[in-house]
């Protein structure tokens, strides 16, 4: 009996799996964009030990992959250079073939981070994105723009599949595109004339850990997933490891041009470690898509209270974002001091969305696409030249100087006390340096520019690009 049941569960298998019709991942789908002047890397599920064709129809030719013992397959084919031109993809398998249709070749750019990158054109509760009216009323004028949102999920185990299809830029899709993203694609698909596609991987409050494997992570001091695990203090959207196994590892090897980042917030006070920790990330992301130069480009944390608006904590993770793209090959980031409103002091979502992705288009067309003209190159501390009562401070990339603001704010000096004051700012107009002082400091030992956790850049290069805020010491 016990044989006889075996040979049924055995034929009930094999007809399960004779059956079993070729499978895609909601990545590789309608509306889909694919990488220009690639290997397009694509794969899916079929019938173990069965050959699956994958035949695009921008060339007509046929490349065959066969499936491992566990039903995946993987194949690379060939993309033309961009073009609006719309095209399919059949998968046939010899019994039941699947077609997606509507797919574009262009650039492919992969976001990721937490809240202030998920956060969709149509805001969160109160919290307004400025411009997403007109943003998403206009959006079908830009169909060759596709974003695929990844579904938030945490998991402790490494999963292969996640739901994410593609959608086409319209009114009735864009309201749930990443507001930040979607301005970065719309500003390079004008600047450069392609298509550009958006995986959206983000998930709001998450750690810049949570998006780095176990492997990684146990080489870490202080980070121990496995006790994590049964830790019910710990809030769901700090747990690390998980969203690298349930959001990004299925995703990985679907061919991109580059990664955007936006995270910070909940590392603030690991100013230390972050760096290299990013740097880590960095590297590893590469290496498993297999490119080591893949451009990875990311934001800034933005002014907020962090509880305590004069304090300086935020102002030191800033400060430790600028070394981790000091310290990451073929990395930049973009300054955002000067995008927030006095009222938003305790909103950490900033709704001047639109000028943050203009600025990462920038810096992807100037630095990975070669386009000449393009202004990157943020002003920022050289030297200070300490008079006793006063300070002479000097700029990289201040060409032109800083802009005619004759009432310049968001300076403070201390002395050896460290007790900073307001200090006055004056620009010299033919030496392109400013000079600070404050009644309350005799013998100056610091200077410091809109280095605290809520402070509001005033001054900007010719081009409109932010000074980044600095000290001049190096306090703790």
């Amino acid at each position: 009996m016990r044989h006889s049941a075996l040979l049924t569960i055995a034929a009930s298998l094999l007809a399960t799996l004779s059956t079993q019709a070729v499978e895609l991942p909601d990545i590789i789908s309608d509306n889909a964009v694919l990488q220009q002047n690639s290997a397009a890397r694509l794969w899916g599920w079929a019938e173990p030990g069965r050959k699956v064709n994958v035949t695009p129809s921008w060339d007509g030719k046929t490349y065959t992959a066969k499936a491992d013992k566990t039903g995946r397959w993987d194949v690379n084919v060939n993309t033309p250079e961009a073009s609006f031109t719309p095209w399919s993809i059949t998968f046939d398998d010899g019994k039941d073939p699947k077609t997606i249709s509507n797919v574009l070749i262009g650039e492919v750019w992969f976001c990721s981070g937490q809240s202030n990158m998920e956060m969709p054109l149509r805001g969160f509760g109160i919290q307004p994105i400025e411009g997403a009216g007109q943003a998403i009323a206009y959006s079908g004028k830009y169909p060759h723009i596709r974003m695929a949102n990844v579904p938030k999920r945490q998991e402790y185990e490494v999963q292969d599949r996640v739901p994410g299809k593609w959608n086409v830029s319209s009114p009735a899709n864009a309201a749930e595109f990443s507001a930040l993203a979607y301005f970065f694609a719309r500003s390079l698909a004008d600047i450069i004339n392609t298509p550009v596609g958006i995986i959206n991987c983000a998930y709001g409050g998450s750690k810049l850990e949570s998006w780095l494997p176990k492997e990684k992570l146990d080489t870490y001091p202080g980070y121990d997933m496995a006790a994590e695990r049964n830790d019910t203090t710990v809030d769901p959207w700090h747990r690390i490891g998980v969203l690298y196994n349930g959001m990004l590892h299925p995703l990985i090897g679907y061919t991109v041009k580059g990664f955007l980042w936006n995270q910070g917030e909940s590392n603030v006070g690991k100013h230390n470690e972050y760096p290299s920790h990013q740097r880590d990330m960095v590297e590893l992301w590469r290496k498993e898509w297999g490119n080591p130069d893949l451009p990875f480009y990311f934001v800034e944390m933005p002014p907020w209270s962090y509880g305590a608006p004069e304090a300086d904590y935020a102002a030191k993770f800033r400060e430790c974002q600028h070394e981790a793209a000091r310290i990451t090959p073929n990395s930049d980031i973009v300054c955002t001091t000067d995008l927030i409103y006095p009222y938003e002091l305790e909103d950490v979502h900033a709704s001047r969305k639109q000028p943050i992705g203009e600025r990462l288009a920038f810096l992807a067309a100037a630095k990975t696409y070669g386009i000449e003209g393009i202004h990157t190159q943020y002003p920022t501390f050289k030297d200070v030249d300490y008079q006793g009562d006063k300070a002479v401070l000097t700029f990289n990339n201040a060409y032109g100087g800083l802009n005619p603001n004759r009432d310049i704010q968001g300076f403070e000096v201390a002395g050896e006390d460290r007790v900073f004051h307001p200090a006055t700012a004056v620009e010299d107009w033919n030496t392109f340096t400013i000079t600070v002082s404050s009644p309350e400091v005799s013998d100056i030992k610091s200077v410091r520019y809109c280095f605290k956790n809520f402070a509001i850049g005033t001054l900007h290069d010719m081009l409109g690009l932010p000074l980044v805020p600095f000290r001049t010491d190096n306090w703790e």
